[in-house]
């Protein structure tokens, strides 16, 4: 006879396993560290095994706690999916956190066009440089800026960028060589990790000192150089709009060596590669970028 372990329990089991906590566990549960380890104790009661073993300040399942992660995984995994079958009928919600730069300058003028090709999806969109936790399932995914951290994350790197200067017609009707750009106003992003210190070295320049106008985030910089304020060191991708519209120019085009980089990243935890709207959200997003999906969300 199969044992009525509750479901509830297998749920603590596997968030604390997972996240080899359970205060983290609670915390994405919504539950108090205390119930998950009621939970897992009374689950141990049941099977007549231990499941996990104290290490520092977390827990490590046992060899009994990682055979089981593995099929409670997979069932969970099976459960998201049918969920998101039956839910494919009706609103499909995408909770999407982003750079800010990306999200003001990429990602907002293509969400028509995304949302033309998917009716019935709605995006709650949130920008903002601290990540996403993904604690008590507030997002689905984050596109970041810099390094992704956290444990359980699958990353996704986006397309690759290419960095150089850009300002406005005029200004760059007076710059014809890397040198040029030691006599102009220098806009300066604190928060890139492609900065002017390297791209002139890249050209074998000694950087000028940093002086001018500072900000702290690209979409800044890029619309105080259409602005004529000076120029900018920026990703083509984020000034897309900007040079097309011949707001901005690229003066040192071919005439300099430019900066490539891969700067942002789609991350997601393992636990939502199910979800309907993520696979079809990133399916859209590769397209757009010229990218490959891992296999778990093609």
């Amino acid at each position: 006879m199969s044992l009525r372990v509750p479901l509830s329990a297998v749920r603590s089991f596997e968030a604390a396993a997972r996240r080899r906590s359970f205060k983290d566990a609670a915390a994405e549960l919504n539950l108090t560290a205390s119930a998950v380890s009621h939970a897992i104790r009374k689950m141990e009661g049941m099977l007549g095994v231990t499941l996990f073993e104290r290490q520092g300040q977390g827990v490590v399942p046992t060899a009994a706690g990682e055979a089981l992660l593995e099929h409670v995984s997979r069932a969970f995994d099976e459960l998201h999916r049918g969920l998101d079958l039956v839910a494919a009928r009706g609103p499909q919600l995408l909770r999407l956190h982003c750079a800010p730069s990306l999200a003001a300058q990429w990602l907002t003028p293509r969400l028509a066009r995304f949302l033309a090709a998917h009716p019935g999806f709605e995006v709650r969109l949130a920008a903002g440089m601290d990540y996403a936790r993904f604690v008590g399932d507030e997002f689905d995914a984050d596109i970041v800026y810099g390094p992704p951290r956290g444990e359980g994350l699958v990353v996704v790197p986006l397309c690759t960028e290419t960095v150089m200067p850009l300002c406005d017609p005029e200004r760059a009707a007076r710059i014809r060589e890397p040198a040029d750009l030691l006599g102009e106003v220098l806009i300066q992003s604190d928060n890139k990790q492609v900065r002017w210190p390297l791209w002139f070295a890249r050209n074998g320049l000694p950087a000028p000192r940093p002086l001018g106008v500072r900000f702290d985030r690209s979409f800044l910089a890029i619309a105080a150089a259409a602005d004529g304020l000076g120029v900018a060191l920026e990703s083509t991708l984020l000034a897309e709009r900007e040079l097309a519209s011949g707001r901005l120019v690229a003066p040192l085009l071919g005439r300099a060596r430019d900066v490539t980089y891969v700067g942002h990243h789609l991350v997601y935890p393992a636990t939502t590669r199910r979800r309907a709207p993520l696979r079809v959200f990133s399916s859209w997003l590769a397209q757009e970028m010229g990218i490959a999906l891992p296999d778990d969300l093609a």
